[in-house]
């Protein structure tokens, strides 16, 4: 019989440990009373049960490293591949020669196009789970706080609110010129600066809300007492859910507030009620985050058929452990070698190149995840599609609806059969294409009806400067070892015609901004990301194979896979998990991240390979299992 120990999913709260979330270092029960007096105890103290090394993957990620138990946990700081750079007060950096930056707007209309050209290559589906997984391991509250909390920036109370950040409009902008709209809404990045975990007067360090680590955190949130309150059923290994029309959805909640507000009432009222409200954010994130509900209990039903007498809590374990590895079973070795190039994630250590197991962790590498990552994956905003196109289950083009309308709207999904429309388009409509063209939503409207007006990818260049990242010729001679002194430095790297315009809009070719220098460069070898783009993912993606103790290719892990597990892990795709648990999908092509093509059909579900569950069949249990059966 196979043991799990996971105890940290349903143990009883006792001799908690208190830790500074900054530091990592256990703080007195004193200490803990004045960040209560001063009402930032959630961002700067961690509370955990002391470390079990024989315990599985905790829901809020601590003791992933038993020598450093707050690392790997929510509330956590990201680490940085290179040394923040700011301007005195840390404001954003200016020029080499003290001037002030080009205005991010400018930057973005400068090079950027505007209009609509689908991939021939990509489906949405392949952009669906890039935004899925970039949340796992992201903060949504610096969004979370423009939009609701200070949605006043660009008005004269914003002027003095430090949080506030105006990006300002050109008067000759090429769409607002002809508009009264000069500024865009932002706001600074939460700190544990400016939750007051840390004195002001230090370099301002962002706060991880989510794990760091890649655990499926939009499905069993990030803090124990939230999964047990809004996410067990507590029976046959369960997520709660609800049955509407014929179709599984997580639970919902009556309190709406500041989670779906755009349902269009009273015929939109599906809020989910999960663990940590992350499947109400984006329509991409809520989309994945329902199939990935809904695919915890199909694997916790197989598992329960197999094994009649495990209990609730080993199904629970066992299918949120399968169900993490599915996710980055999908993520590294399906949709990363489509974009970044299989034989370059091979040889940069990414993918195994067997299907046995990695054995890599390093205790001396900490779960943290890089403040570059997730701000470069900001450059998916340029190959994401404004529109969601909607089809039947024929293949058929039936209607349309702005993406950038669903922020914080789930209830769309459950109306006038919407979901089953979107499914289907999601693997048969294009992304955009990835040329310098960016969707006129995405640079325009961008968060829909939540602004006035808001452009993604201004908004990226701003919060490039307020991150305080270096130069973009600092990052790529951090990863390619080149040195850029002058313009003529970045031939081969940046096409002639790019490199002119960017003369004109910086002084010095060390002013270039991080993500400036990726929207422009040539693609890699291999794929069809920037050079610097896949560096910075690449290192972090490494960072997580070695720093994680629980990793699902691992031998070595509490309650590892056995080879054979392993090998059935190896066979999990995103078009098995639409036919077992997608909205009356019953075809599909194989390689759904790839538009169907005469070598990529779509085919029947049921010639689409899946997980043989039996791999996880407990002789013991049924031995056991039998004999009550015969004695009775």
């Amino acid at each position: 019989m196979i043991i799990f120990v996971f105890l940290s999913l349903f143990a009883v709260t006792v001799n908690c440990i208190f830790y500074d979330s900054y530091t990592g270092n256990v703080i007195s029960k004193d200490e803990v009373k004045q960040h209560d007096k001063a009402n930032n105890t959630f961002w700067c103290v961690g509370e955990f049960e002391p470390c079990d090394p024989n315990e599985g993957r905790r829901v809020d990620g601590s003791c992933n490293n038993l020598q450093h138990p707050t690392r790997g946990a929510s509330h956590t700081p990201f680490v940085r591949v290179l040394p923040a750079v700011y301007d005195k007060d840390f404001e954003p950096k200016t020029t080499k020669s003290g001037n002030a930056m080009p205005t991010p707007r400018y930057l973005r209309t400068s090079l950027w196009s505007v209009g609509k050209v689908s991939s021939q290559l990509f489906t949405q589906l392949a952009i669906h789970d890039f935004v899925f997984m970039s949340a796992d391991v992201v903060s949504l509250h610096d969004t979370v706080k423009y939009i609701l909390w200070k949605p006043y920036c660009c008005t004269a109370k914003g002027k003095t609110d430090r949080d506030c950040v105006q990006n300002k409009i050109p008067d000759d902008d090429p769409v607002h010129r002809f508009s009264d709209i000069r500024c865009l809404n932002m706001t600074r990045p939460e700190s544990f600066q400016s939750t007051g975990c840390v004195k002001n007067g230090t370099v301002p360090e962002r706060i991880v809300s989510s794990t760091p680590l890649i655990d499926l955190s939009m499905i069993y949130g990030s803090v124990l007492k939230s999964l047990l309150a809004n996410g067990r059923l507590f029976k046959g290994g369960l997520l709660k859910y609800e049955n509407s029309n014929g179709r599984i959805w997580p639970p919902s909640t009556k309190s709406q507030a500041n989670l779906c507000f755009l349902n269009d009432k009273p015929r939109e009222t599906r809020c989910h009620a999960t663990p940590d409200i992350g499947s109400n954010t984006l329509a991409s994130v809520n989309l994945m985050s329902i199939w990935f509900w809904r695919h915890h209990n199909f694997i916790a039903e197989q598992l329960a058929k197999i094994n009649p007498c495990w209990d609730d809590n080993t199904l629970f374990n066992t299918a949120r452990d399968i169900n993490i590895a599915v996710a980055l079973q999908i993520y590294l070795y399906e949709l990363l070698p489509l974009f970044l190039g299989r034989d370059n994630l091979v040889r940069d250590g990414v993918l195994s190149p067997s299907f046995g197991y990695r054995d890599a962790y390093n205790p001396e590498i900490l779960p943290q995840v890089s403040l570059e990552y997730p701000f470069v994956l900001r450059w998916l905003h340029s190959v994401q599609e404004g529109t969601l196109k909607m089809y039947d289950t024929k293949g058929y083009y039936l209607k349309q609806y702005p993406i950038v309308n669903l922020t914080l709207r789930t209830g769309f999904f459950d109306v006038d059969n919407n979901i089953d429309y979107i499914t289907q388009g999601a693997f048969r409509q294009g992304s955009a294409n990835i040329d310098h063209t960016a969707d006129p939503d995405i640079v325009d409207i961008g968060l829909g009806p939540h602004q006035r007006a808001s452009d993604l990818m201004t908004n990226d260049i701003s919060k490039n400067r307020y991150f305080g990242f270096q130069p973009y010729v600092k990052y790529h001679e951090f990863c390619f070892g080149k040195t850029i002194k002058k313009w003529g430095d970045l031939e081969g790297v940046i096409d002639p015609e790019r490199i002119e315009i960017l003369k004109d809009l910086y002084e010095d070719v060390e002013d270039m901004d991080l993500l400036a220098g990726i929207w422009v460069e040539r693609r890699i070898k291999g794929g069809f990301v920037p050079p610097t783009f896949y560096c910075l993912v690449v290192e972090q993606l490494v960072r997580n194979i070695v720093s994680d103790r629980h990793w699902y290719e691992s031998s070595k892990r509490p309650n590892a896979f056995s080879l054979q597990q392993l090998f059935e892990i190896r066979k999990a795709s995103i078009a098995r998990i639409l036919c077992d648990v997608g909205d009356k999908v019953t075809e599909i092509q194989p390689q759904a991240f790839l538009r169907p093509h005469s070598r990529n059909r779509i085919s029947r579900c049921e010639n689409i390979p899946g997980i043989d569950f039996t791999a996880w069949k407990d002789f013991k249990c049924n031995e056991q299992y039998t004999w009550q059966l015969v004695n009775e």
